[in-house]
């Protein structure tokens, strides 16, 4: 028996790459330059209000193609089922806002910031330049009178109104919002996982880390 069928494969058959739900998605928009158009793929949606990332994966499987009714198909086949099933991704873990920002951060290259840098520091509110250069902005809040040889003197007094960054609302915000975001992606790589899609590629079972901020010792 030859190598290839011990190993199950049957000859010329595609070897699907594994890679991660995230690793995939960077892939789509980096190297891809794939792009998320929620108007194309709702105009080749079924009527039905519950159409989801299911129906449109079972839709490419069965036309072989981009559900999209035409247009541009210079991305990888498996990029373009990406963005399609991003265009759908259920309100119940951020819908089109949450698409958005995973596309963007797959562009930059990052994953969702959780605060890890957030450090509490006092800033001032706005800046202001000039010739000198930039300077913290003030506003008047009263003045005082002193007495210097025999007049009566006003200074105007000013303060710098300051916003503090980093504190523990900021924080749990920044949490709430990666955790939305890893449980977008969990929901992207189940339903690759279930109904395939992929001509290229197998989506494994890693995630990044639901709460990292509890593996810090």
């Amino acid at each position: 028996m030859n190598a290839i069928a011990d190993t199950g494969l049957r000859r010329g058959a595609p070897v699907k790459r594994a890679v991660s739900i995230e690793a995939l998605i960077g892939w789509a928009f980096q190297r891809e330059f794939a792009s998320v158009d929620f108007d194309q793929v709702n105009t080749a949606r079924d009527p039905s209000p519950n159409v989801g990332m299911e129906y449109i994966i079972l839709k490419r499987a069965e036309l072989g193609c981009r559900v999209d009714g035409g247009g541009r198909s210079d991305p990888h086949p498996d990029a373009d089922a990406v963005a399609d099933a991003l265009s759908v991704l259920p309100e119940g873990v951020g819908g089109r806002a949450m698409a958005l920002r995973i596309a963007e951060l797959a562009r930059l290259g990052q994953s969702h910031d959780w605060g890890n840098d957030t450090r509490l520091s006092c800033r001032p509110r706005a800046w202001r330049r000039c010739k000198h250069g930039e300077f913290a902005e003030t506003e008047p809040c009263g003045e005082v009178k002193y007495l210097s040889r025999g007049r009566v003197r006003r200074v105007e007094l000013r303060v710098c109104p300051v916003v503090y960054y980093g504190h523990s609302t900021q924080v749990a915000t920044l949490r709430k919002s990666y955790m939305l975001w890893v449980m977008a992606l969990r929901d992207l790589r189940d339903t690759f996982r279930i109904y395939g899609g992929l001509t290229s590629h197998e989506v494994t079972a890693e995630l990044p880390p639901l709460q990292p901020w509890r593996e810090i010792v």
